[in-house]
């Protein structure tokens, strides 16, 4: 978190990232043009790179596409959450890349500019085999480059969070692009079985996660739970909660984030005020609720930031009987104290 906006500091865990995906991305660049030129001698090096960049920049694409329902279905992918916006700023870069060698390379010889080359130099729409497949990669790169120039948190301030949102939904719409881009092109130069078994596993993996990952977040809200008499309602055990880490139940339509910490336990609304990221997948960190997206804090017993930051998110009632932990589905006002039920020292029938 920060006070104004700033330059990207990169840290020791981002300079390590950068240089694992520096040489990730290298390497498979290197390799694919390797084998390219084995079993394509008549290839040019041009040609090669433009395939191999292509191809990696779509693989990087899939790789973003289920960072998200893996950190759904598995706590243990939601270290991969930290560098996902900038992975996608990554893969951009390297479609770009592709994108502007393939410009030079099929638009840039004739008497017409290059943009309006890729337009006009086939418009046979109503052919499945001549598809114009160029503009469906182009439009994806449009898409992709808005999503990139609008990753910094200035763009998210200023634009709302809401339109930031659905702007960055679109990232399927340039999925979609891209996939009717790869596919059709291949059918306009020598069909490949490995590029094709390349989309239908991605595909198949990215629509499979993305379902898994639904049907669990429905299982959740969809519980059914009973309130007592006092309107409490008893959502688990006591052990069922990790220590410093959370467990996400659903009360009265609201997902909601109940820590386990220090003794005691405290319960926020999931969604933090920064990208309506869930905070139940994050973590207590140095006293404080850490958003597993980008690091925002929330101190657990009133869901405020700490000072000088004035993020609030609402927070509920808890008490601990036994071993079991009840939650008040009725949310208080963000940023209000509520004080945390314990789960020994203060006794086992206390009520915050």
């Amino acid at each position: 978190m920060s006070l104004q906006y700033t330059a990207v500091g990169w840290n020791r865990q981002k300079r390590v990232y950068d240089s694992v995906l520096g040489c990730l991305a290298g390497g498979y660049l290197a390799l694919f043009t390797a084998l390219g030129a084995l079993f394509h001698p008549i290839a040019t090096a041009e040609t090669l790179l433009i395939r191999g960049l292509g191809t990696l920049a779509l693989l990087m694409l899939h790789v973003i596409l289920c960072i998200g329902p893996l950190c759904r279905l598995d706590p243990r992918f939601l270290p991969l959450l930290y560098n996902r916006r900038h992975l996608g700023v990554s893969m951009f870069l390297v479609a770009l890349a592709h994108g502007a060698f393939s410009l030079v390379q099929f638009h840039a010889l004739g008497d017409v500019s290059p943009p309006v080359s890729l337009l006009l130099s086939n418009t046979r729409y109503g052919s499945l085999a001549q598809f114009p497949f160029q503009p469906l990669g182009a439009a994806a790169l449009l898409v992709l480059f808005l999503m990139a120039a609008t990753s910094h948190d200035f763009w998210l301030r200023n634009l709302s969070a809401p339109v930031w949102k659905r702007l960055h939904m679109a990232v399927y719409l340039a999925y979609a692009l891209l996939i009717g881009h790869v596919a059709l092109g291949a059918l306009q130069s020598e069909p490949s079985l490995l590029l094709a078994g390349f989309l239908a596993v991605g595909m198949t993996l990215v629509i499979g996660l993305h379902l898994a990952a639904g049907w669990k977040e429905h299982k959740l809200d969809t519980a059914r739970t009973l309130a007592q008499a006092d309107g409490f309602v008893d959502v688990c055990d006591v052990q069922a909660v990790p220590e410093n880490r959370a467990r996400i139940v659903s009360l009265s339509g609201e997902r909601v984030a109940i820590f386990r910490y220090d003794d005691r336990v405290s319960a926020v609304s999931n969604v933090c005020q920064h990208q309506n990221g869930p905070l139940g997948e994050g973590r207590v960190i140095d006293g404080c609720i850490t958003c597993p997206w980008h690091g925002y804090q929330y101190l657990p017993d009133t869901g405020a930031s700490p000072p000088p930051f004035t993020e609030k998110v609402p927070v509920f009632r808890t008490q601990v009987i036994g071993q079991r932990v009840l939650v008040h589905p009725q949310p208080l006002p963000a940023g209000q104290r509520v004080a945390p039920a314990c789960i020994t020292a203060c006794g086992s029938k206390e009520r915050s």
